[in-house]
């Protein structure tokens, strides 16, 4: 007889799962840090993204990754809780040392088998592989199948998001300094994406809010054409009421989501990309 697995499935705050989901589905999560000059504070367990937003004026925090000693406490508490198999899923490394971090501490526990899947995404981009690979173990599938099929969704998964001001972006050096000018001067704005290298990348160009927004909704059902099953999310950074108005229209472009998810943003993302971002995903699951 195989041994029993036990299999948990461990994310970074930056995937955005929902918290109701990662108590349903018990995710663990290892949060990102939110730094200002006077303190630092873990991405929404200390710090929420509303209190983020209210701070912008006075300071704009910088981030880091989760700290190796709560990353090695995770893995701790898992073994403790008789875990055998761990399938920790992450934002994108081209994005973020996160996921690297993870592997590196993992490699310090011989008694746990690990796999580190990188999403290649942000966000519920990568959210959305966290939850499929955690409603999997619930029903009782292997090691092998779970982190096959979270490899397998995270490359059908597509997030799109619109940004308010390119101000932040090109700040934070994600954004060339020509891509800035000739946005902000033509009022410009940039449908971004995450490339195959999980950079970021605009991939659509309008003028003006409404429109950028429109076109990343025609984007999403292009992905979405022919898809049997799928699910969609729409999330915001401060602008929950024009974020509910995509997720309106997507919903009627869309009808046939089995989920469709709403969520505010990690404030760690929101300090890369400024108040006012939002993004709309889908995940095609067959």
């Amino acid at each position: 007889m195989e041994p029993v697995q036990k299999i948990a499935v461990l994310t970074d705050s930056c995937s955005d799962v929902p918290v109701e989901l990662v108590e349903e589905l018990g995710i663990r999560v290892v949060a990102l840090h939110i730094n200002y000059r006077d303190a630092s504070y873990r991405d929404r367990v200390d710090i929420q993204p509303d209190e983020v937003y209210a701070r912008f004026a006075e300071e704009i925090p910088r981030t880091s990754t989760p700290s190796p000693a709560d990353v090695a406490q995770a893995f701790d508490a898992m073994v403790a809780d008789g875990v055998t198999h761990v399938a920790a899923i992450t934002i994108s490394s081209g994005l973020s040392a996160t996921h690297d971090l993870i592997k590196s501490v993992a490699a310090g526990h011989a008694n746990l088998e690990v796999e580190v899947v990188d999403t290649k995404n942000i966000g519920l981009g990568s959210g959305f592989t966290v939850i499929e690979a955690a409603r999997l173990v619930q029903q009782g599938a292997s090691f092998e199948g779970v982190v096959h099929r979270a490899r397998h969704v995270a490359q059908a998964t597509y997030a799109f998001f619109c940004v308010d001001t390119l101000e932040y972006l090109y700040q934070g050096g994600r954004i060339s300094k020509a891509v800035y000018s000739i946005g902000s001067a033509l009022d410009v704005r940039p449908v971004i994406t995450c490339d195959e290298e999980g950079k970021y990348v605009p991939v659509a160009k309008a003028h003006g809010r409404k429109a950028s927004l429109k076109k990343a909704l025609s984007l999403v059902k292009k992905r979405g054409a022919g898809a049997k099953r799928y699910r969609l999310a729409v999330v915001h950074g401060g602008a929950a009421e024009e974020a509910q108005e995509l997720l309106a229209a997507a919903c009627e472009a869309l009808p046939d989501a089995e989920e469709v998810l709403f969520e505010q943003i990690s404030p760690a993302l929101v300090v890369h990309t400024g108040p006012g971002l939002i993004g709309i995903g889908i995940q095609i699951l067959d």
